[in-house]
C-alpha cells in the first residue's frame, strides 16, 4: 500500500480534467491526474468528438464527389475499405492522446492509471495494476464525464444494438440502421452511415429533431436528412427491441399505431448520464440533483469544500469546451483567485450537413422569456462564397437588443458554421453592438461576411440583400 500526497488531484483525463490539471500545474501547483483508461483524452478524444468529426470529414468527401457531376467533374463509385478507414481514424486519436501525455510530462503533472474511489473527503483510493494507492490532497476535481444512456428495455446484450462509442468503431456498414434519438449524436452518426451506404431511419419521441436549436436553423438539416436518410420520424416512441436471428426486431408507436420492423443494427442515442457510479461519493458530503448530476456552486465547488466537479458530471450542457472552462474556474477557486464573472457564453455546434452553430440568447428563448429583440437574418443564397461551395442552404442571424443594439445571440446554419460562431461569442463577451460587427471589414469572398451583412441588415444597409430600414441608427 502506497501513500501519495499532492496539492491537487484531478479524477478523469478528458478535456475538462487534463485542462484543469495543466492549468493548475502552470499556476505552480503539484498535480496528480488519475485516469482509469490507459490513454488520456477521455470520451471526447477517444470515443466521441474527435473520431466522429474524422468520420464526418471522410464521408463528406464521398458526398462531394457524388455531387460534383454538375460541375463537370465526375468520379467513379467510391471503394470503401473499412479497415483502412478505422486505422486512419485511430492514428488521429493516437497522435492527440499521445500529445496530451507529452504535455502532462512537460508540465510535471504526475499521471496515475487506475480507478479512483473516495474513502472520505480527504482521501482518494486508486486501484491500479500495481495495487492500491492512497492519495491525500488539498483539493480534488472530479472530471469523470458521462456515458451513453441505455434504457433497460433496449439493453439486450446484443452488439447489434450500439451506443455512440461502438458505432464510431464502424464494425460494418449495415444494410438497415435504426437510430433512436434525433439529437446531435444521432444526426451526426446518421450522416456518416447514410453516406457510407446504410438505409437510415431516425425516430425521435419529440416533435422535431435537434431540439434546442431554433427551428429555422434546423430546417436545412431536416431537408438534408429527408434526402439522405430513408426516413425521419418524429413523435415516434420505441416500445421494445428483441433479437431475431441476425437482426433486431423493433416495436414502435407512431400516430397511435404500433409498427414492427427488422433492422441490421440499432444505434441508441437518447442522452447521456453522469459517470460517477462506484466513485465513493457517499463517503463525502457531495450531493446530487434529481437527475443524478453532482451539485456545484458558481465556483464548481461541491457541498464538500475540498472537492470540485466539472464538465458532464456536474450537469448543464454537455460540451467539451464548457468542461475546459469549468476546469479553469475550479482551479482559480482553489487558488483563491476566483472572480465572479458575468455568465460566460458557451457556443454549441452540431456537425451535421449542414452544420448548425449558436451562442448566447436564442430566438426561441427570447420569445419564451418575453425578451424584446430584433432578429436580423442574412440568407446564404446571397453569399458569393456560399455559391462557390454550392452551399446556399445556409442562414446567418443575429439576435440584437433593439434599444442598446448589443448583440445578445446568434445562430448559423451552413457549411463550416462551427468555424464562424466564435466571432459572435467574442462580440457578446465584449458587449459589442451590431454596428461594431457591421463596421468591421470582413474579407471577400468569405462566409464570415454573412455575419457582417447580417449586422448591416439590422440597419437596412446590407449590400447583397434588400431590407427595409425601420429607423436610423441612434447617435452615440
Amino acid at each position: 500500500m502506497e501513500s501519495i500526497k499532492t496539492e491537487v488531484v484531478v479524477l478523469g483525463a478528458g478535456p475538462g480534467g487534463y485542462a484543469a490539471a495543466f492549468y493548475a500545474a502552470d499556476k505552480g501547483k503539484k498535480v496528480l491526474l488519475v485516469e482509469m483508461e490507459k490513454v488520456l483524452g477521455g470520451v471526447c478524444l477517444n470515443r466521441g468528438c474527435i473520431p466522429s468529426k474524422a468520420l464526418l470529414h471522410a464521408t463528406q468527401l464521398i458526398a462531394e464527389a457524388r455531387e460534383s457531376e454538375h460541375r463537370g467533374i465526375t468520379f467513379g463509385p467510391p471503394k470503401i475499405d473499412l479497415e483502412k478507414l478505422r486505422a486512419w481514424k485511430d492514428t488521429i486519436i493516437g497522435k492527440l492522446s499521445g500529445g496530451v501525455a507529452s504535455l502532462a510530462k512537460l508540465r510535471g503533472v504526475d499521471v496515475l492509471c487506475g480507478r479512483g474511489y473516495f474513502e472520505d473527503s480527504k482521501t482518494l483510493r486508486v486501484e491500479t495494476s500495481e495495487g492500491q494507492k492512497f492519495v491525500t490532497y488539498d483539493a480534488a476535481i472530479i472530471a469523470v464525464g458521462s456515458k451513453s444512456a441505455i434504457p433497460k428495455a433496449f439493453d439486450l446484450g446484443n452488439p447489434r444494438i450500439m451506443t455512440s462509442s461502438t458505432a464510431l468503431e464502424v464494425p460494418d456498414v449495415p444494410g438497415t440502421l435504426l437510430i433512436v434519438g434525433g439529437g446531435y449524436i444521432g444526426m451526426e452518426l446518421g450522416t456518416v452511415y447514410a453516406t457510407l451506404g446504410s438505409k437510415v431511419v431516425v425516430v425521435e419521441a419529440l416533435g422535431s429533431i435537434l431540439t434546442g436549436a431554433d427551428p429555422d436553423l434546423v430546417r436545412p438539416v431536416q431537408k438534408y436528412a429527408e434526402r439522405a436518410f430513408q426516413e425521419v420520424r418524429v413523435k415516434t416512441k420505441v416500445v421494445s427491441m428483441a433479437t431475431v436471428g441476425k437482426q433486431i426486431k423493433v416495436v414502435m408507436e407512431m400516430n397511435g399505431k404500433k409498427i414492427e420492423e427488422l433492422y441490421d443494427r440499432v444505434l441508441v442515442s437518447v442522452g447521456r448520464v453522469p459517470n460517477h457510479a462506484d466513485l465513493g461519493l457517499g463517503n463525502t458530503k457531495i450531493t446530487k440533483d434529481d437527475r443524478g448530476f453532482i451539485k456545484v456552486n458558481e465556483k464548481q465547488q461541491t457541498n464538500d469544500p475540498k472537492i470540485y466537479a466539472i464538465g458532464d458530471v456536474a450537469g448543464g450542457v454537455m460540451l467539451a469546451h464548457k468542461a475546459t472552462r469549468e476546469g479553469k474556474v475550479a482551479v482559480d477557486a482553489i487558488l483563491g483567485e476566483y472572480e465572479s464573472p458575468d455568465k460566460y457564453i458557451v457556443p454549441a455546434v452540431v456537425f451535421t450537413d449542414p452544420e448548425i452553430a449558436w451562442c448566447g440568447l436564442t430566438e426561441a428563448e427570447a420569445k419564451e422569456k418575453g425578451i424584446a429583440v430584433k432578429v436580423s437574418r442574412f440568407p446564404w443564397g446571397a453569399s458569393g462564397r456560399a455559391l462557390t461551395y454550392d452551399r446556399t442552404d445556409g442562414l446567418t442571424k443575429l439576435i440584437i437588443d433593439p434599444v442598446t443594439e448589443r448583440v445578445l445571440g446568434a445562430g448559423i446554419t451552413g457549411h463550416g458554421a462551427g468555424e464562424l460562431i466564435s466571432e459572435v461569442v467574442l462580440a457578446i463577451e465584449m458587449g459589442a453592438t451590431a454596428y461594431d460587427i457591421a463596421s468591421t471589414i470582413h474579407p471577400h469572398p468569405t462566409l464570415s461576411e454573412t455575419l457582417m451583412e447580417s449586422a448591416e441588415a439590422f440597419y437596412g444597409q446590407a449590400t447583397h440583400t434588400f431590407t427595409r430600414k425601420e429607423s436610423p441608427r441612434r447617435e452615440e
